[in-house]
């Protein structure tokens, strides 16, 4: 009988040790999402939600798009393609290079990726190790770490304030790179959650003092267009050997079409391929179809763009209004990262709260800052001018200045 017990007993233990998920896949879940469905259940018992919490535009995608995938679609067959994009879609992106950043791109060192997070994973496959040490800020986008720690390497926080304008400086960079060596850097402007930019000679120290360093380079542009404060400069024009990140999802509205890009050093491109056909076979055809015209619809982005900067404006002078007095420099993106401390030192609590009592929708802080964000909260301004006006009012009511 003993051995029969300790036979199942056994059982039971491999049957465990099967069922269990590995080590490298527990990460924290993104917060947002997490937000998102508590916000849908109020939906659900019909109350009326104003969100604020997800980094995702109102608007849909350029007409231009839309009409380039409907017209595919009446075509019939939509298959694979090349594992890098295919040649319309790369050329494109290369030409697009030239008309916002002056810069001659060969469109060999395009690869067309599924969202800008499909490009973190083919980047951090092909540049690191397991083990590797990488360079984020914080605060910062929480899947960067979150990949990283699940393909085995290790992030590096290095925490940034407004003695450096709320950005990474060579200084920092290079203290943390003395104190155990680094393998890589993401540095990403316009920044999420903080909205903050890096100027253009600011991002060029950064890229030569982390080459002299023998540190990879990643630029996330996945918020380029979208800069109010002064403009946008891309990685690339700095350096060949810089990986940069883009995407579809936010000046263009195609967050659901799951199209991104990356540039990449020719020295990477047959290894960003490789891992490409693996992994994915290629990014969706309609996406890419779509993406090729999204291009011509600019005029109709810029438009976006400019209610972008109209709730920018009500949010900048009307959360002071309602009570939120101090938050970091409203630079580029669609995020204001509001401070919270005169009311809460728990933006969790808050959170959930306002959610619930307001039916306003925010991300806490402490899905993009571990040891600060309890003391921060991320409005997203991506969503209609009536909306950030009532937002600002129901806000200020609760927090007792309505």
């Amino acid at each position: 009988m003993q051995d029969t017990a300790r036979t199942a007993s056994g059982r039971i233990a491999a049957a465990r040790g099967l069922l269990a998920p590995s080590k490298r896949s527990e990460v924290p879940p993104f917060m947002v999402m997490d937000v998102m469905a508590a916000a849908a259940r109020i939906e659900e018992a019909g109350g009326r939600v104003i969100h604020l919490e997800v980094g995702q535009p109102a608007a849909p995608a350029p007409s231009t798009a839309i009409r380039a995938a409907a017209r595919a679609l009446e075509s019939g067959r939509i298959g694979y393609t090349e594992a890098l994009g295919i040649p319309p879609l790369r050329a494109r992106i290369a030409k697009h290079y030239g008309e916002a950043y002056g810069l001659a791109l060969d469109s060999a060192r395009v690869a067309v990726t599924t969202g800008s997070s499909g490009g973190f994973v083919l980047a951090f496959l092909a540049l690191f190790e397991p083990g590797d040490r990488v360079a984020i800020t914080e605060p910062g986008y929480p899947p960067y770490r979150n990949i990283l720690h699940a393909i085995g390497c290790e992030p590096v926080t290095i925490e940034i304030s407004e003695n450096t304008r709320w950005a990474l400086n060579v200084e920092a960079l290079l203290a943390e790179h003395r104190r155990a060596p680094l393998k890589g850097v993401i540095v990403t402007s316009p920044a999420n959650p903080t909205g903050t930019m890096v100027r253009a000679e600011q991002l060029s120290e950064l890229i030569r003092a982390a080459a002299e360093a023998g540190i990879k380079f990643i630029s996330d542009e996945i918020y380029h267009g979208l800069d109010y404060a002064f403009p946008a400069e891309t990685a690339a024009k700095f350096s060949d050997h810089a990986v940069v990140i883009n995407s579809f999802s936010k000046y263009f509205c195609m967050t659901g079409w799951r199209v991104g890009w990356m540039v990449v050093p020719e020295w990477l491109v047959r290894t960003i391929d490789r891992l490409q056909q693996n992994l994915a076979i290629s990014v969706p055809t309609l996406s890419q179809i779509a993406a090729v015209a999204a291009f011509d619809g600019r005029p109709e982005m810029e438009a976006v763009k400019h209610g972008y900067e109209v709730n920018r404006k009500i949010l900048v002078e009307g959360l002071p209004r309602a009570g939120l007095v101090k938050f970091l420099p409203v630079d580029g993106a669609f995020y204001l990262y509001a401070d919270i401390s005169r009311f809460s030192n728990d933006s969790l609590e808050f959170a959930r709260r306002m959610l619930e009592e307001t039916h306003v929708a925010a991300t806490p802080g402490v899905d993009f800052d571990q040891r600060r964000g309890k003391n921060f909260i991320r409005f997203c301004y991506a969503g209609t001018e009536a909306e950030m006006r009532e937002a600002v009012e129901r806000i200020g009511k609760w927090l007792g200045k309505g």
